[in-house]
């Protein structure tokens, strides 16, 4: 048999298969699961940006090879400087991408040498991890504790690590965690790589899904950081285009320059109807509304979540922002043992930490993924049996 190379031999993750074969085994009575393991939204784009999806799908210049629309980079550029006062050249500083998760795979090899090395955060998600694999590289997992927060602590990276680093990734609201970042962060982050000639790649995919009045920043609001950094965010989430799969890096132009001559080698730009679609939800008069109506969404099922659980004796803490409540383990750090009862015992899906880095580990997450009324009763049926829980460790 023809030769299949090492980053992409095996099946899928040890922890998403076993997830996948407990649901089985719990869903064969006929029991329903409340499935909070994937983080996908359940809603579809508000009106006037499906309208223009669907309208511009049923031209034929729709169907030749989608390059990109220069209205696209230009309103993302409008809304940068709406939302965060920040000036970005739409023509040298902003790619749009397949989906942010597509950007992350494509970075290596735009910074990344065979060999290289990536600071990734600990715990963060997946994709993050399979980025030196990439480029047969390496990793130094940054790590995120909760008794700082789960905040970087840039003074814990040694030195010849600092040194050999090509690229950091640092994502604030977090997916997993739900915490959010100041610019007091930021600005850390940012001094760290310039100090280093590090590129500081920050996934601000969560910035419009923050609770309880907070505004996360952006890292380009740093003085400077245009220098080292690029930052990726999405329509996924903000507007609930995930399937649509559009998103976009902005920041410094040498390495958008690089990932722009890169991709043209790869794919042709994105589908025309979902640029026009995403180009209208930047631009619609509606749309702060439209962003105001998502985030009050996601945090009335947080706070449905989070009620229904402290009302049956269980208590999480709030996230600040993101679609995901990050739970400790109730007396145990076996965060799969937990997973398999909530499946078995209460029919509801929750992901282990450790899917997400070491540090996850003692940790579950819970993804807002369905109505209010159904997060409510996942969260009382893992309460209500809590008494039958015996930590296995």
């Amino acid at each position: 048999m023809p030769y299949i190379a090492k980053r992409v031999q095996g099946s899928c993750e040890g922890v998403f298969c076993l997830l996948q074969r407990w649901i089985l085994e719990a869903s064969a009575g006929g029991r329903e699961i409340i499935n909070l393991g994937v983080g996908s939204p359940n809603r579809r784009p508000e009106d006037p940006v499906l309208e223009e999806a669907l309208a511009t799908a049923r031209e034929d210049r729709s169907y030749e090879y989608p390059f990109i629309d220069p209205e696209l980079p230009r309103a993302i550029a409008g809304w940068y400087a709406d939302r965060f006062g920040v000036a970005v050249d739409p023509g040298t500083e902003i790619m749009p991408l397949w989906g942010s998760q597509e950007g992350f795979a494509h970075f290596p090899l735009v910074a990344m040498e065979s060999g290289d090395l990536c600071i990734l955060p600990d715990p963060g998600y997946p994709i993050y991890h399979y980025m030196p694999v990439m480029v047969d590289g390496e990793s130094w997992a940054l790590p995120l504790e909760e008794g700082n927060g789960f905040l970087p602590d840039f003074g814990v990276v040694p030195d010849d690590v600092a040194r050999r680093a090509r690229l950091m990734v640092l994502n604030y609201p977090n997916n997993p965690l739900g915490v959010g970042a100041d610019l007091t962060v930021l600005k850390q982050a940012v001094d760290f790589c310039r100090k280093n000639d590090i590129w500081l790649i920050y996934d601000n995919a969560y910035c419009e899904l923050a609770f309880d009045g907070f505004r996360p920043p952006s890292v380009l609001q740093i003085p400077g950081a245009s220098d080292v950094a690029v930052e990726v965010n999405s329509f996924s989430k903000t507007f609930n285009m995930a399937g649509m799969r559009i998103g976009f890096a902005l920041g410094n132009p040498d390495f958008i320059s690089a990932l722009k001559q890169l991709k043209s080698n790869i794919d042709y730009g994105l589908f025309r109807p979902i640029q026009k679609a995403a180009i209208m939800a930047l631009t619609h008069p509606d749309r702060n509304a439209m962003i105001e109506r998502t985030r009050t969404m996601y945090q009335d099922r947080r706070d449905a979540f989070i009620g229904a659980a402290s009302e049956n004796g269980w208590n999480i803490t709030p996230p600040m922002g993101s679609m995901f409540i990050w739970a400790r383990v109730p007396d145990c750090e076996d965060d799969m043992a937990f997973a398999e009862f909530c499946i078995r015992e209460a029919g509801v899906v929750v992901t282990p930490g450790r899917a997400f880095g070491g540090k996850g580990a003692g940790f579950v997450r819970i993804a807002l993924v369905r109505e209010p009324e159904i997060l409510a009763e996942g969260a009382a049926r893992i309460a209500t049996v809590l008494e039958k829980w015996a930590c296995r460790v």
